[in-house]
């Protein structure tokens, strides 16, 4: 810093005084009062944002709580992008990488955040899966299922999607929680909660190239070891059949 021209020294200062006041002193010849326009126009603009992008989180905070939560994110985190679109994805990386969970902190946090910010970055992609390369009626146990860019399978240690204030657990369930979260044809947000065969079908359609939907319904019967394989099958068939339905599978590969 001391190599710094003065007004680079007068940046730093500046710009280190409205991240964390409580830490750092007011840049010398800088009046207070004009120091607090800036410090509570940033924080309240990044606060608002965080707010509205992570509404349940913020539901399950008490008020004092939540600005000492935003206050660290806002004084600590060195944001990569100055886009505040992408804000919710810094504030996730914060929790997941910087931010030491304190006795105020449910242990859902991060799940539930993560959660919140899969919604947010669903809606916003310009991921798009091309559809000149799939036949939508095509036959999903002979072809190959196409799964779209835009639905996601998840699996949690807590019910994030049964958080609220009225349901805050202090222990996890037995059973995770699996979850497809996808962006429907009319571009809005929708959740499946799945059961662990459905999530398991899931990731081998979405690390599939060639296999066909009755190979994959094989596969899992194997896993599964089912005394009854056909019954594997007919089920796996019927929920291939419900996740077309929703937009999740797309169709299968144009031979």
């Amino acid at each position: 810093m001391a190599e710094l021209p003065d007004f680079k020294k007068q940046q730093y200062a500046f710009t280190a005084h409205i991240r964390d006041p409580e830490n750092n002193p007011l840049p010398d010849g800088v009046e207070d009062r004009r120091m607090a326009i800036y410090r509570d126009l940033l924080f309240n603009n990044v606060n608002s944002f965080l707010e509205g992008s992570f509404p349940v989180t913020r539901s399950l905070y008490r008020d004092e709580a939540w600005l000492k939560l935003a206050r660290k994110f806002f004084a600590q985190h060195q944001s990569s992008t100055p886009y505040f679109l992408e804000i919710p994805q810094e504030f996730l990386t914060f929790l997941e990488n910087e931010y030491q969970p304190t006795h105020e902190d449910p242990p859902w946090l991060q799940e539930l955040a993560h959660y919140e910010w899969v919604e947010i970055a669903l809606m916003v992609s310009d991921e798009e899966t091309d559809l000149s390369e799939v036949d939508h009626s095509g036959d999903l146990l002979k072809g190959t299922p196409i799964v779209s860019q835009l639905a996601w399978s998840l699996t949690y240690q807590w019910p994030v999607h049964q958080l609220r204030p009225d349901f805050r657990p202090d222990e996890p369930p037995e059973q995770p929680t699996f979850l497809i979260v996808y962006r429907d044809s009319d571009d809005e947000v929708q959740f499946i909660e799945a059961n662990p065969v459905t999530a398991r079908l899931m990731q081998l359609m979405q690390e599939n190239e060639n296999n066909s939907g009755q190979d994959l319904l094989e596969q899992i019967a194997d896993e599964l070891n089912h005394p009854n394989r056909e019954i594997v099958i007919q089920g796996g068939h019927q929920t291939l059949v419900r996740l077309h339905k929703a937009g999740i599978i797309l169709g299968t590969n144009r031979q």
